[in-house]
């Protein structure tokens, strides 16, 4: 696993694919993310200068405010959007390219970007980070379901099942 040098003074900016955690820590742990700690473990001291997470609203999702309002106490900025629903009933939910566009609009002010998702279609994301702007990039996510190329391309991965109290096991109701 690549560990980057960090400096207590560097700004660091994260940017939280939502949708890319809840599925992995529901399907490979049957919990949640507890929030809180991986903000806590990813900033590690650094100066946290923005912290976004990327959202999809759903006119049906049960809980959905308690949880949203969970990500904000944490720390998070919320940017949401409403499910698409498509008239043959596929639905779309997809925040990469806003999360992408805000990166970059942010990185002027960043010495470091860590994005929290595994989605390998984030790379040439991570390439313009790296090569385009000079910026440290970070990438945390479940390594059991994150793309191997964007581990590799990250100057630093964090596997999130590495932190400590990281998941929240559901209980039965």
């Amino acid at each position: 696993m690549k560990q980057g040098v960090t400096y207590a003074n560097q700004r660091v900016g994260i940017f939280v694919d939502v949708q890319n955690l809840y599925h992995s820590s529901k399907n490979l742990y049957h919990g949640r993310v507890n929030y809180p700690e991986m903000m806590k473990y990813l900033v590690g001291g650094r100066q946290l200068i923005r912290a976004m997470a990327y959202v999809v609203k759903s006119e049906t999702a049960q809980g959905e405010a308690a949880f949203f309002d969970a990500l904000e106490k944490s720390g998070l900025e919320l940017r949401s959007k409403d499910l698409q629903i498509y008239a043959d009933g596929l639905k779309k939910a997809d925040w990469d390219v806003g999360m992408a566009v805000d990166a970059i609009r942010m990185s002027s002010f960043l010495d470091v970007v860590i994005l929290v998702t595994g989605d390998g279609d984030f790379m040439p994301l991570v390439d313009y980070m790296k090569w385009g702007v000079g910026r440290l990039v970070e990438v945390a996510a479940f390594k059991r379901s994150a793309s191997a190329k964007i581990q590799e391309a990250a100057d630093k991965f964090t596997n999130l099942e590495d932190i400590p109290r990281i998941i929240l096991r559901s209980t039965n109701r």
